[in-house]
């Protein structure tokens, strides 16, 4: 008989906006939350008995009472509530795992007096993924759709080159990515004081930002260390950075047929190209630690 392998159950992207009241000056957290649950669940498989399933609506329910009851500090610190609830409530649930995406938003500044006008901030999406299983935690966060780009400071040059190479060395060039990462925390249980999850997003961000733009560049890869050996550095919190980054890449317009000279001197034109494009991946640690975000980060 065919043997059951891992299993996981849920409901997926809950969108649940809280917007509070501070007399006229509002505040709005904007979330996406997909709860994912597993444990005894063999038998609903095997049989179809539903006796140790807790519904998926409910569990849709329970984020939404949830931002009422308590609120929402954090997308880390809401995802932790929710992870607690559903492994402490439910004996056949033994581990909980949910996935926030938080989306950002920032006032319009108008001569009205009110504070309640905002516009949908167009930069990254926040990312948290919590995971319970009753005794430890693991707290992972993260960004994607950051876009950031040098129109300088980024060299490419002394490469392999065989009979099917026919990129030109480029001494000053465009280096842009859109940043996709993720950051592991080393909080792992209750007896730990947690970290401030909203001050440590905004000091990663800002670490990884000032990276990218301080580094002279002679390869992304160059440039991805950099980024996670700062964020490393300097956030005791964190013991492991991966990142994803596309090269977007820049390529200066052959005008010659027009009788233009297009270089980098003042001026220059570039075509942005969407594909294909440079992939780089990987894992930035502290010293004697393990990785453990996966290689494929649409998986967490």
């Amino acid at each position: 008989m065919p043997i059951l392998g891992p299993n996981q159950y849920g409901k997926a992207e809950n969108r649940v906006v809280r917007i509070t009241r501070d007399g006229a000056t509002h505040h709005i957290k904007d979330l996406n939350v997909s709860v994912s649950l597993s444990g005894d669940m063999d038998e609903v498989h095997y049989s179809g008995s539903n006796a140790n399933v807790l519904p998926t609506d409910t569990t849709k329910n329970t984020v939404y009472a949830f931002a009422k009851e308590y609120g929402i500090e954090s997308a880390e610190q809401f995802g932790i509530h929710l992870a607690r609830h559903f492994v402490t409530s439910q004996e056949p649930i033994r581990t909980a795992r949910i996935r926030v995406e938080e989306y950002a938003w920032e006032r319009i500044e108008h001569s009205g007096g009110g504070a309640h006008s905002f516009v949908r901030k167009g930069q990254e999406t926040r990312l948290a993924q919590i995971t319970y299983d009753g005794s430890s935690w693991e707290v992972v966060s993260g960004l994607k759709d950051l876009t950031v780009m040098n129109s300088t400071g980024s060299e490419f040059r002394g490469y392999v080159k065989d009979k099917y190479t026919t990129l030109p060395e480029a001494r000053d060039r465009v280096l842009a990515t859109d940043v996709s990462g993720r950051w592991r925390f080393n909080w792992t249980d209750d007896a730990q004081e947690a970290p401030d999850w909203e001050e440590s997003y905004a000091q990663v961000k800002g670490h990884l930002l000032r990276a990218f733009a301080e580094t002279y560049s002679l390869s992304l890869q160059q440039t991805l260390y950099a980024m996670g050996a700062r964020v490393i550095d300097q956030r005791g919190e964190i013991d492991e950075v991966r990142f994803s980054l596309p090269n977007k890449h820049h390529f200066l317009v052959d005008l010659e047929p027009f009788g233009l000279k297009n270089d980098t001197a003042d001026g220059a034109v570039y075509l942005a190209a969407d594909r294909p494009y440079g992939l780089i991946e990987a894992t930035v640690l502290r010293d004697g630690c393990e990785a453990k975000i996966p290689a494929d980060l649409t998986n967490l």
